[in-house]
């Protein structure tokens, strides 16, 4: 199975990226996993049309980069999505696996979220939480969340 996220910004802090490359490490034995870093849109001005550029902008890069084939399954990330527990989060991606979906995708958008339009093109919208995190954040916990599922289809210890 090959898992992406691709993802708007950079992980600029040392301690998200050692975060981030140890959960890496740790994914490597169960899957291949491939992360793009888009750049963010720089916000021009103020205002609600400066900001929906920005959204659209995002947007569109990171629609470019999303796979398309029987093979593949996207999600976006989306604190209006549905929320999973561990071990529910554990069973879709098994699920997905035995309907032959070997391409998992995982977007997480920029500061200011994703368009309308490139969530409906997503196969689920997933949400950890009704709080907003900051997206690099939010990738340092996505990882961590592959990691834990893996574990527990796996049925080793880990997750308790």
């Amino acid at each position: 199975m090959t898992i992406e996220i691709i993802c708007v910004g950079k992980l600029k802090e040392k301690f998200w990226t050692a975060a981030a490359e140890e959960y890496s490490k740790r994914l490597s034995r169960f899957c291949r996993l491939n992360i793009s870093e888009l750049p963010e849109t720089r916000l021009a001005g103020e205002g609600e049309a400066a900001e929906q550029a920005v959204i659209r902008s995002e947007s569109e890069a990171l629609a470019s980069r999303l796979p398309s084939g029987p093979d593949c399954f996207s999600i976006a990330l989306d604190v209006k999505g549905r929320e999973l527990s561990s071990e529910e989060f554990a069973l879709r991606l098994s699920e997905l696996q035995l309907q032959g979906k070997s391409r998992i995708s995982f977007l997480i958008g920029g500061s200011l979220g994703m368009s309308e339009e490139l969530k409906a093109r997503c196969d689920m919208r997933l949400s950890f939480s009704k709080m907003t995190f900051p997206h690099q954040l939010m990738r340092v916990i996505m990882l961590e969340q592959i990691y834990r599922a893996f574990k527990i289809n796996a049925g080793e210890k880990y997750h308790k």
